[in-house]
């Protein structure tokens, strides 16, 4: 959805601002890739990534630092994004709020249940479904309330990274030992049903950092940080993100697996600040036609929710022992070439949104979504004529 009608000197600006979006939007689908496919490549797979245990390496350490949470929560900022454009959209129009968004929240769960259940473990559209139930009541409300919300799902966050920290520096140096993942693409499907309250004790942290980072991306966009009168204000993120963050997120990176939650829910987000100010700055700076590049991340934005789910299935046929088994095939072949399987799949869904888009407005899963949304209101109107 787009805002209200801008004045005739500001269309450029606004589309723009809608172009810097979109490549955000697939910037940060393909970043979480680039943190997931350590998993996926790892013979052990989610099992590893819950064990805190082992040593990566220099390479691989640094490998995942250039990924790890950052576009976690550059997508969450978007997110808050997002909300705040259907809230506007909502406004504008004159209907309730949050009327049918909380049935549009509603859809996210089920297809976040459906992925987490069939894709992958560490599913994160079910946390964003829960906090934006959350936060649609919070946006439009004044800044004093939504501040104090913020302060205290960010103490709430801070809180609990710090003892789950503590715990760890606390525990016996190894983690646990290594366990092999099921073959078979059922086994894989009992194992998260059988383990469902480990695998989603993320959202204890995904629900308070949506919360800020929801809220912030609100402000962030009513502040002009995606046109030109955000100069200013896209500097200092750029300083404190890139400046300050990063120096800090490689030392938490390098600090050992018990920093693992301040590396990934403090620091990372910190830098994805950073991240959404560089990006739109650079978008904004361009002239003429979008380049090879610009136009890929640009698709894939604007079918994020399919390249997301496809792109984890992709990852996981690629991997898994019921697809190709790559993950065993060429562990000794880590780290170099996992960076290799996150661009070959990067480069397959750049290539395949595109032409998907040539013949269609939406992602095949964006429009799947659409008509079910659509769907209740559609029979209520034709009961009621």
């Amino acid at each position: 959805m787009t805002e209200a009608a801008p004045r005739a000197s500001t269309v450029e600006s606004v589309d723009r601002r809608i172009d810097a979006l979109d490549v955000l939007r697939g910037a940060a689908i393909l970043g979480t890739l680039g943190t997931n496919i350590w998993i996926f490549t790892d013979p052990a797979g989610p099992l590893a990534f819950l064990s805190f245990g082992g040593d990566p390496g220099v390479v691989e350490a640094f490998l995942r630092f250039l990924s790890n949470g950052k576009f976690l929560g550059l997508l969450t900022l978007l997110f808050g994004v997002g909300l705040e454009l259907q809230y506007r959209s909502a406004a504008r129009r004159g209907v309730p709020w949050p009327g049918r968004y909380l049935w549009r929240a509603a859809l996210l769960l089920v297809e976040g249940t459906l992925h987490f259940v069939l894709v992958f473990e560490f599913d994160v559209l079910m946390g964003y479904a829960i906090t934006s139930m959350i936060v649609a009541y919070l946006i439009g409300r004044s800044d004093r309330v939504v501040t104090a919300w913020m302060a205290v799902a960010g103490t709430l966050l801070v809180t609990m990274v710090g003892l789950v920290t503590l715990a760890l520096l606390a525990a016996p140096p190894g983690g646990a030992g290594a366990v092999a993942y099921p073959r078979s693409w059922l086994d894989q499907v009992r194992l998260r049903l059988d383990n469902l309250l480990v695998f989603r004790a993320e959202l204890i942290f995904i629900v308070p950092l949506g919360i800020v980072l929801f809220l912030l991306g609100a402000r962030l966009l009513r502040a002009g940080v995606f046109d030109e009168r955000g100069a200013r204000l896209r500097g200092r993120l750029m300083a404190v993100g890139l400046g300050v963050g990063v120096p800090l997120n490689l030392l938490t990176s390098f600090a050992g697996p018990a920093w693992f939650m301040v590396d990934r829910y403090l620091m990372a987000p910190l830098v994805a600040l950073g991240l959404l100010a560089l990006v739109t700055s650079i978008v904004l700076a361009m002239k003429g036609e979008p380049g090879v590049l610009r136009r890929g991340l640009t698709d894939v934005g604007r079918t994020a929710l399919s390249c997301y789910v496809f792109q984890n299935l992709a990852a996981g046929l690629l991997c898994y022992g019921w697809g190709l088994g790559l993950a065993t095939r060429f562990d000794e072949l880590r780290p170099w070439w996992v960076p290799v399987a996150w661009g070959g799949i990067c480069l397959m869904f750049m290539v395949a949104s595109s032409l998907w888009l040539r013949r269609f407005g939406r992602g095949p899963l964006e429009l799947a979504w659409q008509w079910a949304y659509q769907a209740p209101f559609r029979t209520r109107a034709a009961a009621g004529r």
